[in-house]
């Protein structure tokens, strides 16, 4: 029977082991969806992690430890397909000023498998940027908040903007565009997501094509598509962002779909 589970460093986790992540918060994590045992873009999470801890922490665990780790809590589970968060953290709760004796645990956490939202989506524009956008960090109340809002006045989510008016990225998506022939990734500080990654690479090897732009919320109204996507989904279409319609655009959704199912599953 399979189960879902929760390990510190490979072993059960207490709750003295999950203290000090709860109380201090300084922390960054990839999600993973493991599907018949294997993950798209294993080299994308794992490249995420290391360059997180060496962003937060100036150090990082090697790769092969890491992959360890998620061997380790897939086959205590025993499901081939769940949701998994990896989220690495100092038990000290931070590091010296000179990111020396920086001690780094990994938390597997494995539950049931995610699935995104039918669609299509309406998103409230609104103007905020990460801090530290190029890392996947825990306690971000943005992406919890700003939805929230967002849903009181009348849409599904929120997608933000940037101080030069730059679509960026959404609570817990990233976005893609459509110009009716090419896939365009809108340019601006971001979280750039393991999916789109996978996307990216797998568009070009099909020989699809994409490009990179800014867009802005004047950009909307030419616009000929628009998706959110995150390790939920390489696309759920997007038909408004505030008050500007957005074409529908099954092609270019299909497109992104077929590119991401193109990427190979790997065992950890």
């Amino acid at each position: 029977m399979s189960r879902y589970v929760v390990q510190r460093n490979g072993m059960a986790a207490s709750v003295e082991d999950l203290a000090p992540l709860a109380f201090a918060g300084y922390a960054h994590f990839t999600a993973v969806q493991v599907r018949e045992g294997g993950v798209r873009g294993l080299d994308l999470h794992l490249r995420r992690l290391r360059t997180g801890s060496e962003e937060m922490f100036g150090t990082a665990l090697p790769d092969e430890r890491v992959r360890g780790l998620l061997r380790t809590a897939l086959d205590a589970g025993g499901a081939a397909d769940v949701s998994l968060r990896a989220t690495v953290y100092s038990p000290m709760g931070g590091v010296t000023a000179d990111g020396s004796g920086a001690e780094l645990d990994v938390l597997v956490r494995t539950g049931p498998v995610s699935t995104a939202p039918a669609g299509p989506l309406a998103v409230e524009a609104v103007e905020y940027e990460r801090v530290l956008p190029a890392v996947k960090h825990v306690g971000e109340v943005a992406k919890m908040y700003y939805p929230r809002q967002a849903v009181q006045h009348g849409f599904d989510d929120a997608v933000f903007v940037d101080r030069r008016g730059r679509l960026s990225e959404g609570s817990i998506w990233n976005l893609a565009f459509w110009d009716g022939s090419a896939v365009v990734w809108p340019v601006a500080e971001m979280l750039g997501g393991v999916t789109m990654g996978i996307v990216r690479r797998q568009l070009e090897r099909l020989g699809a094509p994409q490009r990179d732009a800014e867009i802005t919320l004047a950009d909307v109204p030419g616009l000929a598509g628009a998706v959110v996507m995150n390790s939920w989904t390489p696309g759920v279409a997007v038909h408004r962002i505030d008050d500007t319609a957005v074409p529908e655009a099954p092609t270019f959704v299909e497109l992104l779909h077929r590119a991401y199912e193109a990427e190979p599953l790997t065992s950890p």
